[in-house]
């Protein structure tokens, strides 16, 4: 009889769906949020050549990037698929250098409306229309790194 009971319990758990809500009592998604939604800030220094500071913690990530210690380096987009990362070169004198985790191996950087991967990415220091590389958004696919600019 307890084997039976636990036969039909399984195919049941193996149709439930579980979504959550915050803020909500209807989710319609995985993870529905009904309200406001904070993401942890961090700022890094940037590292010298041959020696990138690791982007590994935090969401929206604040660059300071100085002469001879402007490289930053993500992680290997096949280790964490579907990781965001929001970057904000906050230098203005200083272009901040992004590499990824894994370039040896193929990994590859790629602007969301291009096919071409590139191997590094430069923010710049400019402000203002016609400088979108001031503030990126990076994520990973599973096997490379796909970004572009927020548009704000």
């Amino acid at each position: 009889m307890k084997r039976a009971l636990l036969i039909v319990l399984l195919l049941f758990a193996c149709h439930i769906q579980a979504q959550v809500g915050i803020g909500t009592t209807t989710p319609l998604s995985t993870l529905d949020i009904n309200g406001n939604l904070s993401v942890k800030v961090v700022t890094l220094n940037g590292g010298a050549p041959f020696n990138a500071t690791q982007i590994d913690d935090g969401v929206y990530i604040n660059l300071i990037p100085s002469s001879g210690a402007q490289e930053f380096i993500l992680p290997d987009p096949r280790t964490y698929p579907g990781r965001v990362y929001i970057l904000r070169n906050i230098e203005n004198t200083q272009q901040a250098d992004i590499y990824t985790q894994g370039a040896a191996q193929g990994v590859l950087m790629f602007a969301g409306d291009s096919s071409t991967g590139v191997g590094v990415v430069n923010m710049t220091t400019a402000v203002g229309p016609g400088n979108p590389t001031k503030t990126l958004i990076f994520v990973s696919d599973g096997a490379n790194w796909t970004y572009g600019h927020l548009g704000f």
